[in-house]
C-alpha cells in the first residue's frame, strides 16, 4: 500500500479515513477512532459519506448519535438506510445481537458513561468513533476524574485516522502507516518526519523549530494559529 499524502479536499480526506478504518477492522483492531479536527466542521455530511464504506452490512450496522435530536436529523437528512440511527439515549439504544458493527458520531464527554457503557455491552464486536470529544477539558476538567477516563476508556483505542492543521504544519495519520507531520511549504505542504506513536506537542514544535532555524533567511514570516486552521479548512473544502 502506497504512503498517503496530505489530503486536497474534503473529500479526499474522507475517502483515505474510510479506507484506513476498513484496513483496520480486517487488521482485527476492534477499537478504532477518526478524527478529520477542522474547525467550524460540520460532522452530518462528513459522516454520511464515511458510512458509504459500510452500508452493506445493512441492519448490522448500528450507527449512534450523542442524541435523539441529531439521530432524528440524521434521519430526515439522510433518507432511508439499510443500518440503523439511534441516540445514545433513545429507549432502545440497547446493542442487539445480530449487530456486528457500531459507530459512534461525535459523541462529547456528556455522554462518556453511556458511551462506554454501549461499547462494554459491544463485547468484541467492532466500534468505530468518529470524531469523538471525549477529551473537552471544558467539561471533563483536569483533575483526576478525567485522568480515570483517559485511562480505561480512551485508551482502548487506537487512531486509524487523523488530521489536525497546526500553525504552518499538519499532524496527519492514516492507517496502517505512521504518525506524519506535514509543514506548509509555500502554497503546498511536505512531509518532515514520520513517527511509529503519536508526536507529543513537544515534539511537534521541535521539529518545526528546527526546519525554521535550518531554513533559509527568505522563508515566509509564520502566519497566526488561527489564520492558518482557516486558510486549511478553506483548501479542503473547495
Amino acid at each position: 500500500m502506497p504512503t498517503p499524502t496530505l489530503p486536497k479536499s474534503l473529500d479526499e480526506a474522507v475517502i483515505q479515513a474510510r479506507s484506513a478504518a476498513q484496513a483496520a477492522l480486517d487488521d482485527g483492531y476492534s477499537r478504532i477512532q477518526v478524527e478529520l479536527l477542522f474547525p467550524e466542521l460540520k460532522v452530518l455530511p462528513i459522516a454520511q459519506s464515511f458510512l458509504e464504506a459500510f452500508e452493506p452490512l445493512g441492519a448490522a450496522l448500528r450507527v449512534v448519535f450523542p442524541d435523539a435530536g441529531s439521530a432524528a436529523l440524521a434521519r430526515r437528512d439522510w433518507g432511508d438506510q439499510s443500518y440503523i440511527i439511534r441516540g445514545i439515549s433513545d429507549i432502545n439504544a440497547k446493542f442487539q445481537t445480530d449487530e456486528s458493527l457500531f459507530i459512534f458520531v461525535e459523541p462529547s464527554s456528556v455522554e462518556v458513561a453511556q458511551v462506554e457503557a454501549l461499547c462494554q455491552g459491544a463485547g468484541d464486536r467492532p466500534v468505530v468513533m468518529l470524531n469523538p470529544r471525549l477529551e473537552d477539558v471544558a467539561v471533563v476538567g483536569i483533575g483526576y476524574a478525567a485522568r480515570q477516563l483517559r485511562e480505561r476508556f480512551l485508551s482502548q483505542f487506537d487512531s486509524c485516522y487523523y488530521l489536525r492543521p497546526l500553525n504552518d504544519a499538519a499532524l496527519f495519520r492514516c492507517y496502517p502507516h505512521p504518525w506524519q507531520i506535514w509543514r506548509q511549504k509555500e502554497d503546498d505542504y511536505e512531509l518532515l518526519s514520520e513517527h511509529e506513536t503519536r508526536p507529543t506537542a513537544d515534539e511537534i514544535d521541535a521539529q518545526l523549530m528546527g526546519t525554521i532555524e535550518s531554513g533559509s533567511a527568505a522563508q515566509s514570516p509564520r502566519r497566526s494559529l488561527l489564520s492558518e486552521l482557516q486558510s486549511f479548512l478553506r483548501a479542503l473544502s473547495q
